[in-house]
């Protein structure tokens, strides 16, 4: 071989050891390291009527949660010293069939604090085995031969003992600080679980001979255009989704690669706004708390949870 064809070689050599290197290095840091690296976003909204005082509205989402992750338990249920007027949680709470014992030392912190949920499609069926790199191949199929979980158990104690409102296709409504808050929401449209259709019938009756609410929020686990194009018809001021764990894989300086659904992928992630029919509203979409456990990454996407606070009007 000749001296030019020799240092060529090296050359290669060198350089796939360094693909190798920086490869080995980001895995190490996304499963080791950043996916225990928990963080609090902090955004403002002002949507509030004039003269309001501030509401602290905790978002959580997609935790995945299962009984050995105590670290991830503690830090969620320190979020409680961030004193929320109120709690979203929209859905994907479950990664084990024992999950519920971890979601308690997480959420019972929040106990006699008004909350909201709706149901991911882990909060039905226990995660399955399945090759992690087929989630960038765009949104996940629906498998139907997945181990079913205890749901009604979950939403017993998030209704019954939590206090929260099941939001699954339904409406309600909130005091809040003194303010009356209207709730809406789906079940996953993922699953195609939502049931938009019945939303408009039933938030008129809850707002048949009363005085207009404050504030309407939006809830859904996954953010589906067509789900954000209703809510915000609906009259929505604010809409909170999850499920895409904001790409869980993002490249610095590009972002999310994949979101798991149709919306944009610069919105994959964080306080955006989401305009139908001429009518533009905040929507905040969480990145999440959590992973499926069969995919334990999270490279330039930290687990977090949101600090939305609603402020007036400027």
């Amino acid at each position: 071989m000749s001296s030019g064809a020799s240092r060529g070689a090296r050359t290669a050599l060198t350089a796939f050891g360094v693909v190798g290197a920086v490869g080995a290095a980001a895995a190490i840091w996304g499963i080791g390291i950043e996916r225990y690296l928990f963080t609090v976003r902090f955004h403002e909204v002002p949507v509030l009527p004039h003269g309001s005082a501030p509401i602290r509205v905790l978002h959580l989402s997609d935790a995945h949660m299962a009984p050995w992750q105590h670290r991830k338990q503690e830090w969620i249920s320190a979020l409680a010293e961030l004193q929320p007027d109120l709690v979203v949680n929209t859905g994907d709470n479950m990664g084990h069939r024992d999950g519920l014992r971890g979601l308690r030392a997480a959420f019972d912190s929040f106990r006699g604090i008004p909350g909201v949920f709706v149901h991911g499609s882990n909060d039905h069926a226990e995660p399955s085995p399945r090759n992690p790199l087929r989630y960038f191949s765009g949104p996940s199929r629906v498998k139907h031969t997945t181990e079913p979980l205890d749901t009604q158990a979950l939403d017993d104690y998030f209704t019954d003992e939590l206090g929260w409102l099941d939001l699954n296709n339904a409406v309600g409504s909130l005091d809040v600080d003194g303010l009356r808050i209207d709730t809406f929401g789906v079940s996953d449209a993922h699953r195609e679980w939502d049931r938009l259709e019945v939303l408009p019938g039933l938030l008129e009756n809850l707002r048949a001979d009363v005085a207009p609410a404050a504030l309407s929020l939006g809830v859904t686990h996954a953010p589906y255009r067509r789900v954000l194009d209703e809510f915000t018809d609906l009259g929505a001021d604010v809409i909170l989704g999850g499920h895409t764990h904001g790409g869980q894989v993002r490249v610095p300086g590009i972002g999310a690669l994949v979101a798991n659904c149709d919306i944009p992928l610069d919105q994959a992630r964080g306080l955006s706004t989401w305009t139908h029919e001429e009518r533009t509203v905040p929507l905040n979409v969480s990145a999440g708390l959590g992973h499926s456990i069969y995919a334990p990454v999270r490279f330039a996407c930290r687990p977090e949870a949101s600090l939305l606070t609603l402020v007036p009007h400027a």
